[in-house]
């Protein structure tokens, strides 16, 4: 949907400490994070024309975000788990 907020924290708002605690205290996580909302503020920009691209190159980062917000999501899962 165009001009939704995809950003984790619109995401998960569950999940509000552990993202905070996690991009602070895990590398791995912190790199996917940066990467993640790089990619999602990407796609954004293609959706409201500020980006010219084509339709597959669009569909590709939307799925390379869906990847990225799929391993944040299991890291969340895992360290409220333990």
């Amino acid at each position: 949907m165009l001009n939704e907020k995809h950003d984790l924290h619109h995401e998960f708002p569950e999940f509000k400490d552990a993202i905070r605690h996690l991009k602070m205290n895990d590398a791995h996580f912190a790199r996917l994070f940066k990467e993640y909302h790089e990619l999602d503020h990407e796609v954004i920009r293609i959706e409201q024309g500020v980006e010219n691209t084509s339709d597959e190159y669009l569909e590709q980062q939307k799925k390379q975000r869906l990847h990225l917000k799929d391993a944040l999501f299991t890291m969340l899962k895992k360290h409220e788990a333990s």
